[in-house]
């Protein structure tokens, strides 16, 4: 891992198409600011690893959809 210091205002590239800004320091609170091309996915961590433990959960779940519709029409009921 590299690790660098930056102040407000003073950018970091990753490779050529990629610059990551720091943008505003509050606190313990720093806002970055992130150039890159469209095609560069750009995900918060915490979110990544959410979706990828949630997809994980549903790969070992026996229920199938039809019993997972069954389910939310049984919830809507009530």
């Amino acid at each position: 891992m590299l690790v660098l210091t930056r102040k407000k205002g003073e950018s970091i590239l990753v490779g050529d198409d990629i610059e990551i800004s720091i943008l505003e320091l509050t606190g313990d609170t720093v806002r970055i600011g992130i150039k890159a091309p469209g095609e560069v996915g750009i995900l918060r961590k915490e979110l990544y690893v959410s979706v990828e433990s949630m997809n994980q959960n549903a790969e070992k779940s026996s229920i199938t959809a039809s019993e997972l519709i069954n389910q939310f029409k049984k919830m809507k009921k009530e």
